[in-house]
């Protein structure tokens, strides 16, 4: 699979196969990619987390809220990704510069992530919404988690869906 090819198949899944297991192979594959992940002064100012298991269910629990994520129950891996310290070059132009380079590094290794598991035939789903004291506690973090990532199989009803984005022309502007 290209890049173009994963970038229009990748999509946000929530309706997994429960009866599948994700073999071990793809999310190596997975984390692999996201290792490659440029960042910051090469800091990687990030932690993986992966839940599988009674751990992945008590994961999900925690990203629940009113009305939502209620799919990720079915999801057999949880990876939950969180913040780590900047290296110290990091740090100094982050201070600078007032960019919270962790967030965009963390952004960019999610990325990396969740393409290769669709190269991979896996399906993913990023969550942001989740009770941060409550992951700390379930995968033993002393930093605040980020982001969840879903990951399976999709059911064989999760059909790709039409991408619904803003046309180029409302997104790029061309100078010079």
């Amino acid at each position: 699979m290209d890049f173009m090819e994963i970038a229009n198949n990748r999509q946000s899944c929530r309706s997994y196969d429960e009866s599948r297991t994700v073999e071990r192979a793809k999310i190596d594959a997975m984390l692999e990619a996201a290792r490659l992940a440029p960042s910051a002064c090469n800091g990687q100012p990030y932690h993986f987390t992966v839940c599988t298991g009674e751990v992945a269910r008590e994961v999900a629990a925690a990203t629940r809220g009113p009305a939502i994520n209620k799919f990720a129950m079915q999801a057999p891996v949880l990876i939950v990704i969180s913040q780590e310290p900047y290296v110290s070059s990091a740090a100094a132009g982050a201070k600078i510069k007032n960019n919270d380079y962790r967030s965009i590094d963390i952004g960019i290794a999610c990325a990396y992530l969740t393409a290769e598991a669709t190269a991979q035939g896996l399906s993913t789903c990023i969550l942001g919404w989740f009770d941060d004291e409550r992951l700390r506690s379930l995968c033993g973090l002393e930093h605040p988690a980020r982001l969840v990532v879903t990951v399976g199989y999709a059911k064989e009803d999760d059909v790709l869906r039409a991408k619904k984005r803003r046309p180029m022309d409302e997104l790029v502007t061309w100078m010079g």
